[in-house]
C-alpha cells in the first residue's frame, strides 16, 4: 500500500491521542504530572494513573504505569470514523507490523495494534469517552474542557511525541503507507541517510517527530510534548521547575525545526518532557513540500544560536549503554 501524494490523500487519523510512559519511581512522577506539570488524574487501573491536560477533550492524555524502567509503553492515535479504524486494521493485516484487535483500555473502545519498523506499540482506536468534569472541576465557559487547575505550570493539552529510531527511513515509509501521515520536515546527511522527520495527521506542523538513535536500540523514547498558551508562560514555567528541583535539560528558546519555543526537563522516571508554544506552525498547503535540512544547516544549532546539548543527542528512555 502506498501514499502517493499524486492520489487522493487518506485522512483516517485524526489526531495523537495519548501515550504511556512508563517509570520506575510511580509516585514521584505520579506528583510530578500532577502537583508541577498541572495535570488532574481523571482515572486509575492496575498499576496506573490516567492524567489529563485541562483543554484535552478526552478522558485523558497520560496513562503512567509504574515500572523496572522507563519508556514509552505505547502512543495512541484516534481515526476519524468507526470506518477509518476498520481502513487502517484492514491496510495493516498481514503487513508483519500488525498484532491484532483488543477490547480497548480505559475509556476508549475496541482498539488495533500495531508496532512501526522500530518497535513502538501504535493503538488506534474510534469509540472515546469524552471528559465529563465533576462538580469543582467544570469550567465558566461550555466551550472549555475543563476548569483552569491554577497549579503548577497548567499545561493546556498534549501536543506531539518523540520516538528514537534506529532506521529513520523505514520509519516514515511506514507512517506514510499504512497510517497516512504527511511529513513536513527532515534532517538529510551528506550521505543521503535520513537522520530525522517530523510528521502530521493534522494541520499542525506535526504530531510526531522521530530522530536517530546513536545506540543502535530500536523502540526508545526521546520525549514527550505539552502545550502551553504562550511563550511567557513557558518562562514562568522553568522558574516553577527550578523551584522544585527538576532537573532543566536546556532552554528555553526556540527550535529552528518547526520554529516552537522550547523548554526540555526530565521527570522522576528519567523521561524527558518538553513543554512549548501551543501557537505553533499551522500547515495549511493541502501540496505540501516537505523541508529538508543538511548536516551543515544543524550544525548552526537552534534558532538563536544557541547549540544543541550534546545529551539531546545521548539520553533516551529506557536508558542503555552507548554502542
Amino acid at each position: 500500500m502506498t501514499n502517493d501524494q499524486t492520489k487522493e490523500p487518506i485522512l483516517d487519523i485524526a489526531h495523537l491521542a495519548h501515550l504511556e510512559l512508563l517509570t520506575p519511581r510511580f509516585e514521584e512522577s505520579r506528583k510530578f504530572f500532577i502537583d508541577v506539570l498541572g495535570m488532574t488524574q481523571s482515572g486509575e487501573k492496575g498499576d496506573s494513573v490516567y492524567l489529563r491536560a485541562y483543554d484535552d477533550y478526552e478522558r485523558y492524555s497520560l496513562k503512567l504505569t509504574a515500572a523496572k524502567t522507563s519508556g514509552l509503553g505505547h502512543v495512541a492515535y484516534r481515526t476519524r470514523s468507526p470506518q477509518a479504524l476498520e481502513r487502517r486494521a484492514a491496510a495493516l493485516k498481514g503487513s508483519g507490523f500488525d498484532i491484532g484487535w483488543t477490547d480497548g483500555d480505559l475509556g476508549h473502545g475496541k482498539t488495533f495494534v500495531c508496532k512501526d519498523p522500530d518497535e513502538h506499540r501504535v493503538e488506534l482506536y474510534y469509540e472515546t469517552e469524552w471528559y465529563d468534569p465533576p462538580a469543582d472541576q467544570r469550567p465558566a465557559l461550555k466551550n472549555q474542557a475543563q476548569k483552569f487547575p491554577g497549579r503548577g505550570c497548567n499545561v493546556r493539552r498534549l501536543d506531539h511525541w518523540n520516538g528514537l529510531a534506529v532506521d529513520i527511513k523505514a520509519n516514515r515509509e511506514f507512517y506514510e503507507n499504512y497510517l497516512c501521515f504527511r511529513l513536513t520536515e527532515q534532517i538529510v546527511l551528506n550521505d543521503g541517510t535520513e537522520a530525522a522527520m517530523w510528521m502530521t495527521a493534522t494541520n499542525k506542523s506535526y504530531d510526531f517527530a522521530f530522530s536517530r538513535d546513536m545506540t543502535g536500540t530500536k523502540g526508545r523514547l526521546h520525549h514527550i510534548t505539552y502545550a502551553m498558551n504562550s511563550r511567557e508562560e513557558i518562562l514562568i514555567a522553568a522558574d516553577i521547575f527550578l523551584e522544585n528541583g527538576v532537573y532543566i535539560e536546556t532552554g528555553p528558546h526556540k527550535h529552528a525545526i518547526q520554529q516552537t519555543f522550547f523548554l526540555y526537563v526530565y521527570e522522576p522516571g528519567g523521561n524527558r518532557i518538553e513543554v512549548a508554544n501551543a501557537g505553533a506552525r499551522l500547515i495549511l498547503a493541502p501540496d505540501w513540500k516537505p523541508i529538508r535540512w543538511s548536516e551543515e544547516e544543524r550544525k548552526k544549532g537552534q534558532a538563536w544560536g544557541l547549540k544543541t546539548i550534546e545529551s539531546f543527542h545521548t539520553h533516551g528512555t529506557p536508558p542503555v549503554e552507548h554502542k
